[in-house]
């Protein structure tokens, strides 16, 4: 029976590793895993998922305009399908959620999201929320604090290492740019004392 999954997590929890390594099991046991991605997550180059550990594959995109109901019956038609695998699923929006629970109820296919739950203010991602109230299966995806503690947020940090209260709830980066915290440690990062 197809379900909805949302793998959750903050920064550097291994959400595309795992990702990555499922999409492989399926191709092992001959069967054709479609992958997505974020069109304007470039970081790892056009139309691809990577992981920190260093492996990575090719995946088409999607914008904030895209059908993906429209998009996934296209490409069943072409040939088999097993499972749909969608990386930055944060970025999806919410009606967009709404077609991927489609694919699954109507067009009998597996969908499994993989992103982050909340942006560095702490809030919610709109493709998160309405994963959070859609999804038939949800998994937290563990990382953990310097302290030691899960670490369920991350802080966005500024050139000389201090985090940032306000922007776009939408940056694009790496180690370089974001850090996983426990709540406490978040807290204490922002002078939410």
């Amino acid at each position: 029976m197809a379900k909805l999954y949302f793998h959750y997590s903050t920064m550097n929890a291994g959400k595309s590793t795992g990702l990555l390594q499922a999409a492989h099991n399926y191709r092992e046991r001959g069967m054709t895993p479609y992958l997505l991605t974020a069109q304007f997550d470039k970081r790892a180059g056009d139309g691809r998922i990577a992981s920190r550990i260093g492996i990575g594959e090719k995946a088409d995109t999607f914008s904030d305009t895209d059908d993906l109901f429209s998009r996934l019956a296209a490409r069943q038609k072409e040939g088999p399908v097993a499972c749909v695998f969608v990386d930055e699923s944060q970025f999806l929006t919410e009606s967009q959620v709404w077609q991927l629970a489609r694919v699954v109820d109507d067009l009998g296919l597996p969908v499994m999201c993989f992103g982050l739950r909340v942006d560095f203010r702490g809030k919610l991602f709109p493709g998160s929320a309405a994963l959070l109230a859609l999804a038939d299966e949800m998994r937290e995806v563990r990382t953990i604090c310097h302290c030691g503690k899960k670490a369920t947020m991350v802080v966005r940090m500024d050139a000389e290492g201090k985090a940032l209260l306000d922007g776009a709830q939408v940056q694009i980066g790496g180690n370089e740019t974001y850090v996983s915290l426990c709540r406490r440690h978040w807290r204490e990062a922002v002078g939410d004392s």
